[in-house]
């Protein structure tokens, strides 16, 4: 399965974020994708079917990364480096467009 090119065995991490309410562990440099690839059940999931979908692309072109940062959603986790106490939710719904 995934893991983090930032994760090492034995160093310890960086900073905690809440990821649907679960503190986890990320590294500087890490991603909101890269955090959601290595929680269960923490990607979004398809409007359309209900699948579950996870980051993909990890470029800002697919749109498989979007997830509640912050209270704000929508948000490409692929574009968005991760911080101390950062909230991080599942997006389940499809994408809000801003007019």
């Amino acid at each position: 399965m995934f893991k983090s090119v930032l994760e090492r065995p034995g160093v310890p991490s960086d900073m905690t974020v809440l990821v649907n309410g679960v503190e986890t562990p990320a590294w500087d440099g890490e991603t909101v994708a890269s955090v959601l690839l290595r929680v269960p059940d923490a990607g979004r999931r398809s409007p359309v079917s209900g699948k579950p979908r996870l980051p993909y692309c990890q470029m800002g072109v697919c749109f498989e990364c979007l997830a509640i940062v912050d209270g704000v959603s929508s948000t490409q986790g692929c574009l968005v480096p991760v911080r101390q106490g950062m909230r991080i939710a599942s997006q389940r719904g499809p994408r809000e467009i801003s007019r």
